[in-house]
């Protein structure tokens, strides 16, 4: 008899963390479902950038600045981060 007490308890404990599971899934997917539009652009087929596809990221983050500087005639938008060394963050090579 307490053999089968012990055994409905575990599997109600089991089906408690199958319930649990779904609906964090279930809240996952809705939250990722609501997430904005990507408004950042990518970075751009041209001359000027094809070198930076082939690259490390990390690499290449740190070669933004030889033409992203804030005299320069590509000045970084202001609204970016400034001396974070990550433009390929948010500006995807797509």
């Amino acid at each position: 008899m307490a053999h089968e007490k012990m055994h409905t308890a575990k599997k109600k404990k089991a089906l408690f963390i199958n319930i649990a599971f779904v609906i964090t899934l279930i809240g996952i997917l809705l939250f990722l479902s609501k997430a904005p539009e990507i408004t950042t652009q990518s970075l751009p087929h041209d001359d000027d950038h094809n070198r930076f596809f082939a690259m490390n990221k990390k690499v290449a983050e740190k070669l933004c600045v030889e033409c992203h500087t804030p005299e320069d005639v590509h000045e970084i938008h202001k609204d970016s981060t400034p001396n974070t060394n990550r433009c390929l963050f948010c500006h995807r090579r797509d």
